[in-house]
């Protein structure tokens, strides 16, 4: 099939190289470059630079509604499908009408669940114990068209964003792969959503990992491995800053938020049930180094209470 791939980071190259192993992939399209890292050196996205060195056709259009050339673009195409793997924007209508069977989706949650930019973490944050790929008709709207094909994974307790983003970014070259055979054949469902059971997985922001101490031990993990990506684990004490970048659940009861005891394993802070035990933390400025340090280099003692 005769097709283009929409997509910008990295857990769309799995689905690259995939479609390249069947199909003739036509045009790629990633976001723009943008400036990143300490010099803000203008960066290609990781499947914009996967294109060049496959030697691909790449186009990083600034914007999609009213480009009259990308749009006569598509038109010359003549292209049957058109996929999207975590592309960052959304299409308008007048793009999603030009392929002969649309645009299908590779999203990383069992939709109607998880809808939005984050699926993965937020799943993770929430407790998931399922997650999986939804290859998705695209509309207009926010992950709301028909689901044509969908393959679950189980989430093992050691799993954080990052390990689960690799695992659904695999599964989801596969999940298309299938899509598109069965869609050759005439053979690919298509299932309205229940909009009634949709929930949002929105773009992480700074706060959403702040550690929250009136929640349980349990919940307070699930966040740290949902934003172990971005934004990362974080909490406050005497007015500083702390990032946390290893921890262990115990048991021990205490006030939320209070350190209960220091010792070479590291800080035991009390949460709304349970304990959270700090082994690596990163104060602001510094570099990683074990909580017991951290604690003792700066005067942090128990009794002292995280905000």
């Amino acid at each position: 099939m005769r097709l283009a791939l929409f997509g910008s980071p990295s857990f769309a190259i799995p689905t690259l190289h995939a479609l390249r192993e069947k199909h003739e992939i036509v045009l790629v399209v990633t976001q723009p470059d943008k400036p990143a890292g300490r010099g803000n050196k203008l960066t290609s996205p990781p499947l914009a630079e996967e294109a060049k060195k496959l030697e691909l056709r790449l186009e990083q259009p600034e914007k999609l509604k009213k480009n009259e050339s990308f749009h006569t673009l598509m038109l010359e195409l003549n292209l049957e499908v058109a996929i999207t793997a975590a592309y960052g924007k959304i299409l308008p209508q007048s793009l999603l009408d030009i392929p002969k069977h649309g645009f299908l989706n590779v999203h990383g949650s069992l939709l109607p669940k998880y809808r939005g930019a984050a699926p993965i973490q937020w799943a993770l944050i929430n407790g998931e114990t399922e997650t999986g790929i939804s290859i998705m008709q695209t509309e207009a709207g926010l992950d709301t068209g028909p689901v044509r094909l969908v393959k679950k994974l189980p989430i093992e307790e050691t799993d954080n964003a990052l390990t689960l983003f690799e695992k659904l970014s695999k599964l989801g070259s596969e999940a298309m792969t299938e899509a598109l055979g069965l869609l050759q054949r005439g053979e690919l469902p298509s299932i309205p959503q229940d909009d009634s059971k949709a929930t949002h997985a929105p773009q992480l922001e700074k706060d959403d990992g702040r550690i929250r101490w009136g929640e349980s031990a349990k919940q307070i993990s699930h966040r740290f491995r949902g934003v172990t990506a971005y934004p990362g684990s974080w909490t406050t004490v005497k007015g500083e800053t702390l990032k946390v970048h290893s921890i262990a659940i115990q048991n021990t009861k205490g006030q939320p938020g209070k350190i209960i005891a220091v010792s070479k394993e590291g800080v035991l802070v009390g949460a709304g049930e349970g304990s959270i035990l700090f082994k690596t933390v990163q104060p602001a400025s510094k570099p990683k180094m074990s909580a017991h340090d951290w604690a003792n280099g700066y005067r942090v003692n128990v009794g002292d209470t995280f905000e």
